[in-house]
């Protein structure tokens, strides 16, 4: 999404609380104000809608407090445990590098470490996957998972495919599939959510709103090339109805 050229915040909290108003609900009129509007405009709406509309949001306010008033760590915590938690923790912790540069001399060094720690030993040392899938950028990880390949002959997923299981194993497989490729993990995590009986609502909204303002348009061309169809047409054959205008509109 880009910013919206004619944007007045004004005109559309009040368009918004007019298609919220009376008899029914204008969803057309609210699709086509937020599906057109930038992150930042969204928030500036939000804002403004709060500020001049606060009685009709404080119930919502309410019963948000009700549902998150416990803390997500202790939680998470509380919820899992063994290596599966402190994976978990890890990352809820927020300790992974954000930057690009790569250290050709850690990514030599990280490779030889899951190699000892998995393939090279008996048993697999699972502290060691952790530290490093949660705390190496994705760049990083990439360069690292190459020097893999190249000292034990073996994909780094088809070694976790085979050292690990369970929970941790997925916990493993789709941070290792982020990092080499998170468009093509979206696109799958997408199709995923679309196959079978039922959809995965919650998974196609937080993807593709999430994706919206980042990597969106190479998310669509990965879901192509990986399923021979346009996420418009998957989307238009599985969604319906008001939600499905506003993915569609989105993805535009």
């Amino acid at each position: 999404m880009v910013p919206y050229e004619d944007f007045d915040v004004t005109a559309d909290i009040k368009a918004i609380r007019k298609a919220c108003k009376g008899l029914g609900t204008d969803e057309e009129a609210i699709v086509q104000i937020l599906a057109n509007r930038s992150a930042a405009q969204r928030l500036e709406i939000k804002q403004a809608y709060f500020e001049k509309y606060d009685d009709d949001i404080l119930s919502y306010k309410e019963a948000y407090t009700q549902v998150h008033e416990r803390d997500l760590e202790a939680d998470v915590e509380g919820d899992t445990s063994g290596d599966v938690r402190n994976l978990l923790v890890s990352l809820l912790q927020a300790s992974r590098d954000e930057g690009y540069e790569v250290d050709e001399a850690l990514a030599e060094q990280d490779a030889t470490a899951l190699f000892e720690a998995g393939e090279g030993r008996f048993g697999t040392d699972e502290s060691t996957f952790s530290y490093i899938l949660s705390h190496r950028n994705y760049m990083q990880l990439q360069a690292t998972f190459k020097v893999y390949e190249s000292l034990s002959g073996t994909d780094i997923l088809d070694t976790i495919d085979s050292e690990a299981t369970g929970t941790l194993k997925d916990c493993y497989i789709t941070l290792v599939r982020c990092a080499k490729n998170p468009q093509l993990y979206f696109a799958r995590r997408l199709n995923a959510a679309m196959k079978g009986l039922g959809t995965d609502e919650d998974t196609l909204i937080r993807i593709i709103v999430g994706r919206s303002e980042i990597d969106l348009e190479t998310v669509k061309d990965m879901y192509l090339e990986k399923y021979d169809v346009t996420l418009k047409d998957a989307l238009d054959s599985e969604c319906g109805g008001d939600f499905k205008r506003l993915l569609i509109e989105i993805l535009h």
